[in-house]
């Protein structure tokens, strides 16, 4: 019983990522648009807050990013980065656990769609 709490606790402790966590690793998807930050990040957000709960999306200084997250538990589960470029917008899409596609796939299909 003790080594089954134990691994509970560590699972729970191993869940927590925060934005930096995810950007400190490399991106499942890393494309181009023509489209500016804004106009990317206004056609995934609609898309990623049906599916999800807990999507923010913040402006930065050199575009857009938005980020899914479970609040409860102190996770992030999404992070898309998009930023200006000449020739319109670059986008990087980080997951924890990018592996693992279970319930995710309109989150990475909008991503994809939106280009």
């Amino acid at each position: 019983m003790r080594i089954l709490i134990g691994a509970v606790g560590l699972m729970l402790l191993a869940g927590c990522t925060t934005p930096g966590d995810l950007l400190n690793g490399d991106p499942t998807i890393v494309a181009e648009t023509s489209k500016t930050p804004k106009a990317y990040a206004l056609c995934v957000l609609p898309e990623w807050q049906e599916h999800q709960a807990g999507v923010t999306m913040n402006e930065t200084l050199t575009g857009y990013r938005l980020i899914s997250s479970a609040e409860s538990i102190g996770q992030t589960n999404e992070l898309l980065e998009i930023k200006q470029i000449q020739r319109g917008s670059e986008v990087k899409l980080y997951q924890r656990m990018p592996g693992i596609s279970i319930g995710r796939s309109k989150i990475t299909s909008s991503v994809q769609n939106c280009l």
